[in-house]
Formats: C-alpha cells, sequence, structure tokens
C-alpha cells in the first residue's frame, strides 16, 4: 500500500471516526502481521486513535507484544513464549508467516510499542489471564505495564483490559490516577454480577463480544458512567449496527471500513 493512498484514506478515516472509536486490533492485522510494528504503524498513518495490543512476560521477565502463549502460528519459533528469553525472541521472525514481505519483522516490546507511538496515539493494553501469577511477585506484568505506561505515556492515553478479574482488581488497587481499566467478556450478557464488579473496580470500559450486545446491556453500562467498546467487528453492517445500538467503540482488523 503506497504513501499517496494511505494518506488519502488517512483524511476519510479521521472524519469518519470524529464521533466514535475505531481501535486497531493487533495493529492493522487484516493487512500487516499482528502485533508488530508495522502494524501498529500502519494504523497510525490511517489515523487511528487507538491501538490494542497483548502482552505477554518473557523468561527473564521482560514484556513483548504478542497475542498466543506459544511461537508456533505467529513467527518462526516454537514453544511458550515465557520459555524463551527476550533476546531469543529478537532472532526470531514474526513477519513471514502473514506474507514474504514482511520477512524480518520482530516481536516487539512494549517500550518499541509506545517509542512508535510517541504520545501520538492510544494503546489498549490487553494482559492475557494465563499472565495472572497468584504470588503476586514486585515484577508481575500487571506491576511491569503500569510502570512503562506511566514511564513512556499519558495514563490516560492508556487503557489496561484483561478477561481476567484478579488483574482488574489488583490494577485497581493501585489507584493510578487517570489510568483507565476494561473488563473483557466472552459470551457473557451483562448481569448485576459483571456490573457491580465493574463499578467496585472503577472500570473505565465493558469490552465484550459483539454477539453478546443488546441495546439494554448498553445503556445499564452506560447509566454508570463506563463506556462500552466491544470486540471484533469486521463487517461494515455489524459495525453500523453496534453504533446504532449505541456503542462507544469498535475494535477491528480492517479500521478502513469505519
Amino acid at each position: 500500500m503506497n504513501a499517496a493512498f494511505l494518506s488519502e484514506i488517512a483524511m476519510k478515516t479521521i472524519a469518519q471516526q470524529s464521533q466514535r472509536m475505531i481501535i486497531a486490533h493487533r495493529g492493522y492485522r487484516a493487512r500487516y502481521p499482528e502485533n508488530t510494528l508495522v502494524a501498529f504503524k500502519a494504523a497510525k498513518d490511517l489515523g487511528v486513535r487507538m491501538i490494542e495490543l497483548d502482552v505477554c512476560l518473557t523468561r527473564d521477565r521482560n514484556i513483548v507484544a504478542i497475542h498466543d502463549e506459544t511461537l508456533d502460528r505467529t513467527t518462526n519459533g516454537s514453544g511458550p513464549v515465557r520459555d524463551h528469553t527476550l533476546e531469543e525472541l529478537k532472532k526470531l521472525d514474526a513477519g513471514r508467516w502473514f506474507s514474504p514481505f514482511f520477512t524480518g519483522e520482530k516481536i516487539p516490546t512494549l517500550k518499541d510499542v509506545f517509542s512508535l507511538c510517541n504520545h501520538k496515539l492510544s494503546v489498549n493494553i490487553e494482559i492475557k489471564h494465563e499472565a495472572f501469577e497468584s504470588h503476586d511477585p514486585d515484577d508481575s506484568i500487571e506491576k511491569q505495564v503500569v510502570q512503562t505506561v506511566l514511564e513512556r505515556s499519558r495514563s490516560e492515553a492508556v487503557i489496561i483490559s484483561s478477561f481476567e478479574p484478579r488483574i482488574i482488581e489488583r490494577l485497581a488497587k493501585m489507584q493510578i490516577k487517570n489510568l483507565r481499566l476494561a473488563f473483557l467478556t466472552e459470551k457473557r450478557f451483562l448481569d448485576d454480577a459483571i456490573l457491580e464488579f465493574m463499578i467496585k473496580n472503577k472500570v473505565f470500559s465493558w469490552n465484550p463480544d459483539y454477539p453478546a450486545l443488546t441495546p439494554d446491556q448498553i445503556k445499564a453500562a452506560q447509566a454508570q458512567g463506563i463506556k462500552v467498546m466491544t470486540y471484533t467487528v469486521n463487517k461494515a453492517s455489524t459495525g453500523k449496527r453496534c453504533f446504532d445500538m449505541g456503542v462507544d467503540g469498535i475494535f477491528t482488523d480492517e479500521p478502513l471500513l469505519f
């Protein structure tokens, strides 16, 4: 995709997003290898205001952006991410699986992503529930994520999300000013227990999968000051239906649809 075309469609995208939040899921995932700097940069060049990424810990306790627990699907490596050091992971190719054109793309660290964003792009960081450590070490992933955010970004420009309630609870107890939390749910309707949990932990947004959404659930969350941002919407008609119901934002692999 050439620069002139990106510039043209970026203007269109910016105008369309003025009243709604479009979040690039794992970067511009439809056209670039997910969770790589080239995917995040492409989303940034489109004018998308927020990117989403997933984070895991390496064996030597560094934070890297990768979705799966294992390396097999999106790199030329194999085995659990947590069994490899950052140095070992940096030697892997994270682009060729998607297309030979992206050969040489690397697994980025969370700090790499913030350096790319350079305060011009908001970030939704999903902490995988597999990363939860019950013994709560001083260098737990949630503590390291918060520290990186405070060092590299404005806390109000970041959302930290998780399916794991205990991670949300730990983050809430840190009481970081302006830090926004999001509770992810899958195949679950909004019930009293979920709503009470989000209110108690001062959650910024509820991020459900779109098939579970109804207008009444959206209104119930928003009545408590909780935004609703749904995933993963990859059809224009589905996006329209979600926005018509009243969602505040959508996660998508293809931002150009919206």
